[in-house]
């Protein structure tokens, strides 16, 4: 026989479903303008068959449907663990939280208790989420918004899975093992957040180090980025571009051009910021001349842009060193722009290696030519 509740839930199931996407779209937006960087964010709708089971398993504990709090939920997977707690702090400013029914994130857990969760609120439905007054009977007044990191979302799915509830369901011989498991999920979270940090440190004293001493900065995706915003990288990409008669695309949107910069600078043997520069310097009449009369021999490589991308001389500046090292292939320097299927390669090495000759005067016929 069906519960009375389960049949008055099925029969308001659109009530509640447009309740989840207002609370989805409206957690969105908070965290949007908090400025918070979240995985993602996902709505969920309790099933009728697992209100059912919740029902059977707390006989006489609801009586209604607002005594059931986590009909609608919102579910928030952060990065990082320390992401929670700025998440639950700005969901405690624009919500009235239930607290008798939500898992206080203040709240210390004994060291051998079971089971990695994160932050559960029952909050009362906003203002800013569309009101059901006036449309339906007794519309809904709560919902459930879960807080996760990425590894505490990892254990509860896998611990769920397993159908594991609480410690005593546990078969002893599993117990050590989950407590291991959570301990390093544990310092796992602690690690991830302490290489966020490391890498957050690292970008904000890039530019002073960069300026005081370029010689300790390595030539990675951050500090390229940081150099292709600056002189004399800039003012060179200016230069080139002006010989061209074209503009320098300053907002050119392609974040993985700074990596792919990086990788053919390593290749060449360009390894940190000062020695770049320090080349940059004793090369910039070469390394001008050689794009310039490179660049219009290969207008179909970069012309469709519409002008001179960032880092144009770092480019032209790894081919030349290329084309001067025998060892090297201006091929590997081709793979890494990522410029197959625009010319075919041979016809970008041999304009490469004939513009270095043109440059430099060289006579002898280069063996890498197709």
């Amino acid at each position: 026989m069906t519960d009375p509740l389960v049949s008055a839930y099925e029969a308001r199931e659109p009530e509640y479903a447009a309740l989840r996407d207002a609370a989805l779209a409206h957690t969105t937006r908070l965290t949007a303008e908090a400025g918070l960087k979240i995985h993602h964010i996902t709505g969920r709708l309790k099933k009728p068959a697992s209100l059912a089971d919740k029902l059977r398993r707390k006989p006489g504990r609801y009586r209604t449907l607002q005594d059931v709090t986590d009909l609608v939920a919102v579910r928030v997977i952060t990065y990082f663990e320390s992401d929670v707690a700025a998440v639950s702090r700005l969901l405690e400013e624009h919500h009235e939280i239930n607290w008798d029914h939500s898992v206080d994130k203040s709240m210390m857990h004994d060291p051998d208790r079971f089971g990695y969760m994160g932050v559960h609120y029952v909050v009362k439905v906003p203002p800013e989420v569309p009101s059901f007054a006036g449309h339906v009977h007794d519309p809904p007044q709560h919902y459930e918004i879960q807080i996760r990191s990425i590894l505490q979302h990892a254990w509860a799915e896998i611990e769920h899975d397993l159908g594991y509830k609480s410690r005593e369901a546990v078969p002893r011989e599993v117990q050590r093992r989950f407590y291991r498991l959570a301990g390093l999920l544990e310092i796992a979270d602690e690690e991830f957040m302490s290489l966020h940090r490391l890498s957050r440190d690292y970008a904000a004293t890039l530019p002073e180090r960069v300026r005081s001493e370029p010689d300790s900065v390595f030539i990675d995706a951050q500090s390229i980025h940081h150099l292709l915003g600056v002189s004399p990288v800039r003012d060179l990409d200016e230069a080139v571009a002006a010989a061209l008669g074209v503009p320098l695309l300053t907002r050119w949107p392609d974040p993985e051009r700074p990596q792919r910069i990086a990788t053919l600078l390593h290749y060449v043997g360009v390894h940190s910021v000062g020695g770049l520069l320090g080349e940059l310097r004793r090369n910039r009449a070469d390394i001008l001349n050689f794009a310039a009369r490179l660049m219009p021999r290969l207008p179909e490589a970069w012309l469709p842009a519409g002008g001179a991308r960032p880092g144009t001389v770092l480019v032209n500046h790894a081919l030349y060193r290329a084309c001067a090292n025998p060892s090297l292939d201006p091929r590997e320097i081709i793979t890494a722009l990522d410029m197959s299927g625009v010319l075919s390669t041979a016809r970008l090495v041999d304009s490469v290696l004939e513009t270095y000759a043109e440059v430099t005067g060289a006579v002898t016929a280069d063996p890498r030519h197709s």
